[in-house]
């Protein structure tokens, strides 16, 4: 019921608290381990609904199962010990208690029993019951959870391995591992604990494993160090993100899943990205090179360098795909390269600080630069490597933005203002002040509180929606704002994170850490949890006292809306948020539920209900599985199986047919597939055929790859056959002859 909570701590010990003010109720505390505990957790009992256990789970493996006696139960439990038949225990208390017509021990649940599991702790005594050891050589435990519905409990160890225990008993019932050296830092349970999901923040990995059949539900990796920039691909179906360590990211955004990583590109953190059409996107990084990536066959085919060592901040591609610009931080040039022949085509000069930011204007040659020293420049690439326009402002300047029709500019500074300029003039139309918008959060050496301190808040990204109406902007805050730009008003604020171990996120923070001067040192007040983050010197016992350690804070790297108009994309400290107005769109993993599970699957193939058997094998997303029900289906029956398919599904189907009949033998009863998918689908998939373009192409490839083959191979047999086809009758022509 809540009432009751433990905790575990680095000192080895437990203790048990109840969350509201309870009378005669002294905390527990229970000493039994050598080291941290990983983990803690309670037990009540079925039948009564009292707390009767706990289990406790250090870092050296030891398993610690605690036993809880209440006070009424010490003359029951004397009884026990001489007879273990519960109705003799029965009658011993009410013999103790004055007979058989005295009030029985009543449930918590009831009207006249407890008042809370809290309250029946009053007085109640815990033992130790018993102690286990869950060891795994040159590992300790990282990590732990237990089920108490399925009464089972996942253990993670520091080198990858993670056991799953049955309890009381805690006997083994696998130990499986996720790689090698891969420390399990969380890992949960699902109510039923059929499922089990794992954490590994070394690799950004999160594991959903269905344990019973030994098959991942869900397998997902992200950047190892953040994510630092992002674009929409044109159709808006795509994000592509780039990360400090690198690499770069596809996400699709309706699923929310990564389905290519480009792994060894970038020497360097990858700082902009952009699309030069639908197949082809662009990458600069602070190794000082530019990167063109194929879509279609995923690999780098353009690599764009300058003549001596830069580092790229900031990217822009024309809209015909073929100009690519980049701005470095030193020397403060642009330089201008022709995609198509890797051709640096010019260097603009002109810019007195690093060029942070980078666009082309939708509809001409134009493209806004802006810069550290204050200013945006307009360059016509065509006409030369001289500015046409240079607009000043009063502080440096971080982030620009073109409206969609390619008229007016909207800028962004350090100062906390949004300037609209007109292009044709170049002179200044308005200004947002949005200081007091992004204003919130107060980090932990702020001398102020959050609705004064307004100073260092400013927007460091800022765009356009899809029809120009609005603009989305955000900074160095937890907050991203949507203005409309007519009326000049803040039409809403989002707040990016919740998450109160960033720096910044809370408003106000708790006057204990406050004194005269400002907030206390760090050092002083909570040393506890800086020595527990701190780098820990070779042998030594305590922290480094020199070293600095700094919580991250909250902020917004980069916003961008899709083309659509219908959502709108964020990087953060946390990772990749998308807002959408589509219900549809919010992220759901592929509608998994507990029911789908390959045992439910070939139930449902074995008794011919193969349409709701591919629909699950759809969710479960598993290659094998998805294969196995579409070959028992039979060639009659296809018709109807496609018909039960739903919109979500047409994508994944579509794709696994041209993914197996690549490799299949059975070509007519693939293409029958393909036939009815198109015959029954094809309104809706001609009507969002954006989103259905990737099925759609690699389904062409290979159809037309196996007609090019059976049309060689029947070529090159016509002859044989045509020889075939004459020598029967030259047969059959002299046994009549015969005759």
């Amino acid at each position: 019921d809540s009432s009751v909570m433990i905790a575990g701590s680095r000192n080895s010990t437990a203790r048990i608290w109840t969350v509201e003010t309870t009378k005669n109720y002294r905390p527990v505390t229970l000493s039994g381990h050598k080291t941290s505990l990983v983990g803690a957790y309670l037990m009540t009992d079925s039948r009564d609904g009292k707390i009767d256990a706990c289990y406790t789970v250090s870092e050296d493996g030891a398993f610690v199962s605690w036993a809880c006696t209440y006070k009424n139960e010490e003359i029951e439990g004397i009884a026990d010990d001489d007879d273990d038949n519960e109705q003799k225990a029965a009658d011993a208390l009410d013999f103790f208690s004055g007979g058989a017509t005295a009030p029985k021990r009543q449930k918590l649940d009831s009207p006249h029993g407890m008042k809370s599991q809290g309250h029946a702790l009053v007085g109640a005594k815990w033992k130790l019951k018993m102690r286990h050891y869950l060891q795994q050589e040159g590992a300790s435990v990282t990590a732990s959870a237990f089920c108490p519905n399925a009464q089972l409990l996942v253990v993670g160890f520091s080198t990858g391995l993670f056991g799953l225990y049955e309890l009381p008993s805690v006997s083994n019932i696998h130990t499986l591992s996720v790689g090698s050296g891969q420390l399990i830092k969380s890992c949960v349970l699902n109510t039923s604990g059929d499922w089990l999901a794992i954490g590994c923040p070394g690799s950004q990995q999160l594991l959903v494993w269905e344990w019973r059949s030994e098959t991942y539900v869900l397998k997902q990796r992200g950047h190892a160090y953040g994510m630092r920039c992002m674009a929409y691909s044109p159709d808006g179906i795509v994000i592509c993100t780039g990360g400090e360590d690198g690499k770069l990211k596809l996400w699709n955004a309706t699923s929310g899943f990564c389905y290519v990583t480009f792994e060894k590109e970038h020497t360097a953190p990858v700082s902009a990205l952009a699309f030069a059409n639908s197949s082809v996107i662009l990458s600069a990084s602070l190794d000082g090179t530019v990167r063109a990536h194929d879509l279609h066959r995923y690999r780098t085919f353009k690599t764009l360098t300058t003549p001596t060592p830069v580092q790229f901040l900031s990217l822009a591609v024309d809209p015909s795909g073929e100009i690519v610009a980049a701005g470095s931080t030193d020397p403060f040039h642009i330089y201008v390269w022709n995609l198509q022949t890797a051709r640096l085509l010019d260097v603009l000069t002109g810019h007195e600080g690093p060029v942070c930011d980078l666009t082309f204007q939708s509809t001409g040659g134009i493209l806004a630069s802006a810069s550290w020293d204050g200013t945006v420049k307009f360059w016509d690439l065509y006409k030369g490597n001289v500015p046409t326009e240079s607009v000043q402002h009063t502080t440096d300047v971080v982030c620009v933005a073109f409206r969609p029709d390619g008229k007016e500019v909207c800028t962004g500074t350090i100062g906390g203002l949004l300037s609209f300029w007109d292009v044709e003039s170049a002179k200044l139309k308005f200004e947002i002040d949005g200081r007091k918008d992004i204003t919130g959060g107060r980090k932990i050496n702020d001398r102020m509180a959050s609705k004064n301190n307004a100073a260092s808040r400013h927007f460091t990204s800022v765009c356009y929606s899809a029809d120009g109406s609005c603009v989305l902007a955000g900074g160095n805050s937890k907050y991203v704002c949507i203005y409309e730009i007519s009326q000049q008003m803040l039409l809403k604020k989002f707040q990016i994170s919740h998450n109160r171990s960033l720096d910044g996120t809370l408003d106000e923070l708790n006057s204990k850490n406050l004194g005269e001067g400002g907030p206390i040192d760090e050092e002083e007040d909570s040393s506890d949890e800086t020595m527990y983050n701190a780098m820990v010197l070779p042998g030594a016992r305590r922290g480094d006292d020199g070293s600095r350690n700094s919580r991250i804070e909250v902020f917004t790297a980069q916003v961008s809306f899709s083309s659509t108009g219908r959502e709108w994309a964020a990087i953060s400290g946390e990772g990749l948020h998308v807002y959408s107005l589509d219900d549809d769109m919010i992220f759901d993993p592929i509608s998994l539920t507990e029911e789908i599970t390959p045992e439910r699957i070939h139930y449902k193939v074995n008794i011919k209900e193969n349409g709701i058997a591919l629909k699950m094998a759809l969710h479960l997303n598993e290659y094998a599985m998805i294969q196995y029900v579409v070959e028992n289906t039979s060639f009659k029956s296809i018709p109807f199986v496609v018909r039960s398919l739903g919109a979500e599904h047409l994508e994944r189907t579509l794709q696994f047919i041209a993914t197996q009949m690549e490799e299949s033998p059975h070509i007519e009863f693939y293409l029958k597939w393909c036939l009815e998918v198109l015959q029954t689908h094809g309104m809706h998939m001609e009507k969002h055929r954006g989103s259905f373009m990737r099925a759609f192409r690699s389904l062409h490839k290979v159809v037309q790859t196996r007609h090019d083959e059976l049309k060689t191979i029947c070529d090159e047999n016509k002859y044989s056959l045509a020889f075939i086809q004459n020598q029967g009758q030259l047969i059959c022509g002299d046994k009549i002859d015969n005759s």
